[in-house]
């Protein structure tokens, strides 16, 4: 049975499949991927910035960032196209954090596991007192 939704970008109710926005939706954000996909195809363009691709198309950063993430443009053909690592804003061109928010989030987990080891150990000792 479909599914009812309300969709993401303009609140229309829709029936919902694959995609969490309604069809006119899709179709705008198709085009818009189409306009910075030929500006891009340039060889002229293919060093922009996320800048200067806003400014040339008219497409908001949101959703080039969104189509990089979802790997239809790939940063590989592009190399000043980056986007804001989720945690500090650096930016970065694959991904979601910088390698240096990466590394403090390593860390982080390293110590989390380290102190939940402990206090499993603690946990496990037996204590028996004599009377």
């Amino acid at each position: 049975m479909a599914e009812i939704a309300n969709c993401a970008r303009c609140d229309a109710v829709f029936v919902k499949g694959i995609r969490d926005i309604c069809p006119d939706c899709h179709k705008e954000e198709e085009k818009a991927f189409d306009i910075v996909y030929q500006f891009l195809r340039q060889k002229k363009n293919r060093e922009a910035t996320m800048a200067e691709i806003v400014e040339a198309t008219g497409v908001e950063e949101a959703w080039i960032i969104k189509f990089i993430k979802e790997k239809r443009l790939l940063t590989t053909q592009f190399p000043s196209l980056n986007f804001p690592c989720e945690k500090c804003g650096d930016p970065i061109t694959q991904g979601r954090l910088c390698s240096s928010c990466a590394k403090e989030l390593k860390l982080e987990l390293e110590l989390h596991e380290k102190q939940q080891k402990q206090e499993n150990e603690k946990r496990k000792t037996y204590y028996m007192f004599d009377n």
